[in-house]
């Protein structure tokens, strides 16, 4: 009978600590669970030889250039530049809004 007693405690202690943890905390609000559900942008390029950058603007250098149909998962965008990541590439890049399908 002890040992069905300490065996029930252990799993309830268990369970408490892993309700509490904050991996579980965030798996239950509300929050968490819409913005993981929320798709990705996915941005389509619409051009040839197009450059994508290390910052959000033509004074960032060019780390190379894409072609029309390659794709990007949006991640932020600061004023008119798009950052994100390139499917089969580079991640982090920025490329002009005027050159992407979003």
């Amino acid at each position: 009978m002890m040992k069905k007693m300490m065996l029930a405690a252990m799993v309830l202690t268990a369970g408490l600590g892993l309700a509490a943890s904050p991996v579980a905390q965030a798996a239950q609000s509300p929050a968490a669970a819409q913005a993981a559900k929320a798709p990705a942008v996915v941005c389509t390029v619409n051009d040839n030889g197009v450059n994508f950058r290390g910052g959000p603007g033509t004074n960032y250098p060019v780390l190379g250039t894409v072609n029309r149909g390659q794709k990007l998962n949006a991640r932020g965008q600061q004023d008119e530049w798009v950052m994100g990541d390139l499917w089969g590439g580079r991640t982090g890049v920025w490329i002009h809004v005027a050159y992407l399908d979003c």
